[in-house]
């Protein structure tokens, strides 16, 4: 599942082509993706100037002058900056066709996207409005961090993943960071110190902003709006390794199941 940094990553590509064009025409070939797409999409955005682009937690928001399009990536989705229309694919849903005969293309094969409308300000959708804070800004600290997680006995990896927490610490990253934190993810969240709080976070911040900086992870369905995939899978120190050498003591990395996910660990750097 494409988690915050393929999310800002293809923000990122789809900023400089898509702000100030207008929108030619709109084009649903499939209806029901998770959620039904809008049928009064075509209506509603024709002739519209795309005014900028911004992301919230892993929603992609396209705002216009009476509104907002909320888009979602679900599983195996990707959103693709096509210089021209192209004939679409079998899993090509939607399209926008912008002014200068380029169009954005919703691929989809799993359909767990989301293509979303929000009239005026799109926070206010209830998908948005009860997120926590963005872990890239200064509201997500080790202070708040320490704070949140005093009754949470629940494992520290299963809580930095609630996304009433933090968003956007996704299952590859929350392992990544904890093991860059030296944390067991097995310990209970009301057991870190504020001490390790403060490094958690650290971590967390550092292990998004490599992801970003290297273009995401392309796991199975994953590239950028260019298409280019991206590389941060070659830095992983535990994700996907299990039974390889850890990178920092060469102990072989273990792996658990918590909250229906997969973990992966080293039991040696990360006691806890």
């Amino acid at each position: 599942m494409p988690e915050l940094p393929e999310v800002e990553t293809t923000l990122r590509g789809l900023e400089r082509p898509l702000a100030g064009r207008r929108v030619a025409s709109v084009v649903i070939r499939q209806p029901m993706l998770r959620w039904p797409v809008p049928a009064d999409l075509p209506a509603l955005l024709a002739g519209q100037p795309v005014h900028n682009l911004s992301r919230r937690a892993k929603y992609l928001l396209l705002h216009f002058d009476h509104g907002t399009l909320i888009l979602h990536l679900g599983m195996s989705g990707r959103l693709c900056h096509l210089a021209q229309d192209e004939p679409p694919g079998k899993h090509d849903h939607f399209d926008l066709l912008l002014d200068n005969g380029a169009v954005v293309r919703l691929r989809d094969p799993r359909r767990f996207g989301a293509v979303l409308w929000a009239s005026g300000d799109g926070m206010t959708h209830p998908l948005l409005r009860s997120l926590g804070p963005e872990p890239l800004l200064d509201g997500f600290d080790g202070a708040y961090l320490y704070r949140e997680t005093r009754h949470r006995t629940a494992p520290i990896k299963t809580v930095i993943m609630d996304a009433h927490l933090v968003v956007g610490v996704g299952n590859i990253y929350a392992s990544e960071s904890l093991f860059r934190s030296r944390i067991s993810p097995m310990l209970p969240a009301s057991k870190l110190s504020r001490a390790r709080c403060d490094r958690l976070v650290q971590e967390i911040k550092a292990t998004l902003a490599d992801a970003i900086e290297a273009g995401g992870s392309s796991l199975r369905d994953f590239f950028g709006a260019d298409g280019n995939p991206g590389y941060f899978q070659q830095q992983y120190f535990v994700y996907g390794r299990t039974g390889e050498p850890c990178r920092v003591c060469g102990t072989p990395v273990e792996t658990l199941r918590q909250g229906q996910r997969s973990t992966f660990y080293c039991p040696r750097c990360q006691r806890r």
